[in-house]
């Protein structure tokens, strides 16, 4: 499911125009992201929490050369689904 799949359903199932779907999921992605950059969690019961993980630098090996290299330290966003979430898919 791509982002236009995704707003079509919303509007579907919210009974709103697609453009408003679009821009309630627009407004919500903006959201999270600007939570995230703040570094804050954003916890969606039931569903899920957002957060920031931090990765430390680290030695690495070039597939290439076979040298290696040092990876540099950077923020990468996480998910981890909640159980209500988990226990749907099952």
């Amino acid at each position: 499911m791509n982002k236009t799949d995704l707003t079509n359903a919303i509007a579907a199932k919210a009974g709103l125009t697609k453009v408003d779907a679009k821009k309630a999921l627009d407004a919500t992605i903006a959201a999270i992201t600007e939570a995230l950059k703040a570094g804050k969690k954003v916890a969606l019961i039931g569903f899920g929490t957002f957060a920031v993980n931090e990765r430390l630098a680290r030695q690495g090996v070039n597939p290439q050369t076979g040298k290696a290299i040092e990876i540099a330290a950077k923020k990468q966003a996480k998910f981890k689904a909640g159980a209500e979430l988990d226990a749907a898919i099952q």
